[in-house]
């Protein structure tokens, strides 16, 4: 008999468009051999242009789904992408001690640059749930409203990821993609006390929705597998690297389109 795969799990939202949240989860965890359990946390209307309309869980269903799949299955690592109001963010931190290798995404601004939530669900990250992460990876925007400061390129993320280690995180990734002055895509790691940077070759395309939420859960399946962090970050900075390789040349839909996977 064959062993068990291992079992990670995805707490964030339902993309309709299927290139992110819980979709793009689900389908990196597959493609790492990991199986996927999810705590849907807000259904949106979206597609590769926008995001039309978002409808959160109440927080009390987000803990009973928490609830049915920690009583039930062995999860060996956890990703939050969006939590979508403060409630959800303290409902989370709650059941924080139950989460092994969480990995916290703070999904906060929009692609075009807009806030979705409210400065309370910034602090609720930063006060309740960050203390509990083995990891959070926030984008350069999200970093940006966390310090309540602009970060735009490479000294700027290096000084951001530290700064946010003093919440409490085990290990912080300011995913920084196309930073002002790289021709690279870089992102700035602090841990241990040490700051480095993860880069890998810029690829030029309009097919990067998700990229954020593939990085993370690629980053979960590998802890969930086995791996130590620093090989877990290099396998999802690879994983990312040619998940964006393999669909740049891909025409779905009129605006950002997914990765490709497996």
């Amino acid at each position: 008999m064959s062993a068990n795969p291992p079992v990670a799990m995805t707490i964030a939202g339902s993309d309709s468009g299927g290139g992110a949240g819980i979709q793009a989860d689900l389908k990196t965890f597959a493609a790492h051999g990991v199986f996927g359990t999810s705590v849907i946390t807000a259904l949106t209307a979206q597609n590769t242009v926008g995001v039309r309309a978002i409808s959160a869980v109440d927080p009390t269903f987000v803990a009973a789904q928490l609830e049915a799949v920690l009583d039930d299955l062995p999860v060996a690592a956890v990703k939050t992408g969006m939590l979508a109001t403060p409630e959800t963010v303290a409902t989370v931190a709650r059941f924080a001690p139950r989460l092994p290798g969480l990995v916290v995404d703070p999904v906060l601004v929009a692609s075009s640059g807009d806030r979705l939530f409210t400065a309370d669900a910034e602090r609720a990250y930063l006060e309740l749930l960050f203390p509990h992460a083995t990891v959070v990876t926030p984008n350069l925007r999200e970093a940006s409203v966390l310090l309540g400061r602009e970060v735009l390129d490479a000294d700027d993320a290096i000084k951001a990821a530290a700064d946010l280690a003093g919440f409490g995180p085990r290990c912080v990734v300011v995913k920084g993609g196309h930073l002002r002055g790289s021709a690279e895509a870089v992102d700035a790691i602090w841990y241990d006390g040490r700051t480095s940077l993860l880069t890998a070759p810029w690829i030029t395309t309009a097919n990067n929705h998700g990229t954020g939420c593939t990085f993370a859960a690629s980053l979960v399946s590998r802890l969930a597998s086995g791996d130590d962090l620093p090989a877990a970050l290099d396998g999802a900075k690879t994983y990312v690297h040619n998940a964006l390789t393999r669909a740049a040349g891909w025409s779905l839909g009129s605006g950002h389109g997914p990765l490709a996977w497996g």
